[in-house]
This record gives C-alpha cells, sequence and structure tokens, in this order.
C-alpha cells in the first residue's frame, strides 16, 4: 500500500490574507482548490504544528504548511446492479433521472443500494474518487425523496469543472414544487441563512445568526383549488434542504414533507375524506429536479437537460384540483 505523500509549502509576503484553500491550490498545482478543500476538512493540513480544518482562513507571510495526500484508494461501496435512468453519459460526465427514494450515497442507515453503488457497476473504473470514498463521482445531491436530475462526473478533471461551476453559480438548477397554500407575492425571492435547528440538530432552520447565506428564487406557475399551489424554484445557493426550509419559514411547507411539513390538518379540513386519505398516503416531500443545465467539463458546449413531472406528482396536482394560473 503507498504512503501518505506529504508536501510542504510556505507563504509570501504576496499571499498575506488570501483563503487557505485558494493559496494551497495556487501553490500545489496538481491539486484542485475542491480537492484541497477535502483535504482541509479531512484535517490533513497543519501549520506550526496545529491542524487546520477551515478552508477560509486566512494566511499569514511567511506561514508554513504541512499538507499530508493520502494515497489512492477504492471505493469502498460496492457496485450493484440497479436500472438507472440515464439522459446523457459521455467519457467524463452522466445524468441521471434519480428517481424518489434512493439515497445518493451510503451513509448510515443506507449502507447500500444508492445511486453511488449504482454509478460503481454502471461506470465501473472510470468513477472519479475526487468526491470521496464514499461519494465516488458526486458533485450534488438531492434528497433522498427528491426526485429528478443529478450529474456525476467520471473523471478527477471533470468533477474539479463542474464543482467549480456549482462554487460560482454559473449553472442552472430548477426545480418544481407543490406547497401549501399560494405564495405572495406570486414571484419573489426568499433570502435567508440557513444552519442546524438549535431545537432539532437533525433539521435544518433559518436563523437569525449564524447559519449560511442562502437564496431561492421561485414564482407560481398554478394555484391548484386554492388549498395549494405548484411554485418553480431556481436555487441561487444549494444549501443542505433549502428550498423545503425557505417555503416551511414562509408558512408554505412542501405537501407531504415529514420533516418541515407542519399544520396538515388544519390545511386539509376544507378537503373530502378521500382526498384527505390521498394526501395522508403522499408520504415524500413534493419537490422534483426538472432543470440541469451546465458548461461541459471539456468542450465548453451548453448543455441543458429536462425531466417530466413524475406520475405521483402529476395525480397529487389532479387531486387538489384544476390548475387556476398564476
Amino acid at each position: 500500500m503507498k504512503d501518505n505523500l506529504a508536501l510542504s509549502v510556505r507563504a509570501g509576503a504576496e499571499d498575506s490574507g488570501v483563503r487557505l484553500d485558494k493559496f494551497l491550490s495556487g501553490a500545489l498545482p496538481d491539486l484542485s482548490r475542491t480537492r484541497i478543500k477535502a483535504l482541509i476538512k479531512d484535517r490533513r493540513v497543519a501549520s506550526g504544528g496545529e491542524t487546520l480544518a477551515d478552508p477560509s482562513y486566512r494566511v499569514k507571510p511567511g506561514q508554513g504548511f504541512a499538507v499530508s495526500v493520502p494515497a489512492a484508494a477504492p471505493a469502498k461501496p460496492r457496485g450493484q446492479a440497479i436500472d438507472l435512468a440515464v439522459v446523457y453519459e459521455d467519457a467524463q460526465l452522466i445524468v441521471i433521472d434519480k428517481p424518489a427514494g434512493m439515497v445518493v450515497h451510503p451513509a448510515p442507515g443506507n449502507p447500500d443500494c444508492t445511486l453511488v453503488n449504482a454509478l460503481i457497476a454502471h461506470c465501473g473504473d472510470s468513477l472519479s474518487g475526487v468526491g470521496g470514498v464514499l461519494r465516488p463521482g458526486i458533485v450534488h445531491r438531492l434528497d433522498k425523496d427528491t426526485s429528478g436530475l443529478i450529474v456525476a462526473a467520471k473523471s478527477d478533471a471533470a468533477h474539479a469543472a463542474l464543482a467549480a461551476q456549482f462554487s460560482s453559480h454559473t449553472l442552472t438548477r430548477a426545480y418544481k414544487a407543490v406547497v401549501w397554500g399560494v405564495p405572495s407575492p406570486v414571484a419573489g425571492e426568499i433570502a435567508g441563512n440557513i444552519g442546524r435547528s438549535p431545537a432539532n440538530r437533525k433539521k435544518m432552520a433559518v436563523l437569525r445568526r449564524g447559519g449560511r447565506p442562502a437564496v431561492t428564487r421561485y414564482r407560481v406557475l398554478a394555484a391548484l383549488g386554492g388549498a395549494a399551489s405548484l411554485v418553480e424554484c431556481r436555487l441561487e445557493t444549494g444549501r443542505t434542504h433549502q428550498i423545503r426550509v425557505h417555503f416551511s419559514d414562509r408558512g408554505h411547507p412542501l405537501i407531504g414533507d415529514p420533516l418541515y411539513g407542519r399544520g396538515v390538518r388544519r390545511r386539509t379540513a376544507s378537503l373530502g375524506e378521500s382526498e384527505r386519505g390521498a394526501l395522508a398516503r403522499f408520504r415524500r416531500q413534493a419537490l422534483h429536479a426538472d432543470r440541469l443545465g451546465f458548461r461541459h467539463p471539456t468542450s465548453g458546449e451548453a448543455l441543458r437537460f429536462e425531466s417530466e413531472l413524475p406520475n405521483d406528482m402529476k395525480a397529487l396536482i389532479a387531486l387538489l384540483g384544476a390548475p387556476d394560473r398564476a
């Protein structure tokens, strides 16, 4: 087994105040900034005997850094022959239309049968390992019960290029959601820092102090009988559970959301018994990633993909009534 690679670099006067990840990626051109960030967060960067874990740490002139780069290791998850809805694939990347219920990568409670397991079987040795041992090829995530489009990298170069587009917000991500009520105004922006809820660490929340900036742009596509509405959402940032948290905070939680939904009994009081029963059986957040657009990491070509609403969301919209265009 190969030993870790030990690298040493020292900051110059011109590097004063530069972010640690930016400085190291410039000083170590063989490592992408995405890889550098992962190493920092894995506590593999030290200075003066002190471990550094914050990529935004500001460098001081003359400061020395020791970077430990682990030898490349094969992905631990095993490949599993799971059917995938492949929308696009080439030597650099693959775009999948993920069904609701599929976890993206292995985690406690979901050790296998994930998208990663399926990708390992489908892509073989070409799958990028930059995403980490348990997340090879993964550039971004969708929640388990969110359906729709997701892109994975098949090479380290593609992973770095796609990650850069996510970081700079130069790609397009659009979602359709069915929310309770009709947001007012019918088009606008929801901005609010998102972080762990101080009341429940399993949930995220809009925080008045702390958290990370998050912006969701939306427009109501159709009012559904007054009780709910079909909404298009575009992400300017990509925080955990962002759409779900933002709309819940505004009093319009996503229908079926088991974590952020509230007041369901009150909202369904005007509906018939069969409608209430059908809504009770809709046990996932009504959220679908229907559009994804980005520049190809090698050719620079603008790629754009669309995904039709899944049948369960179509049935939900029909159940709530004929759409009244907003």
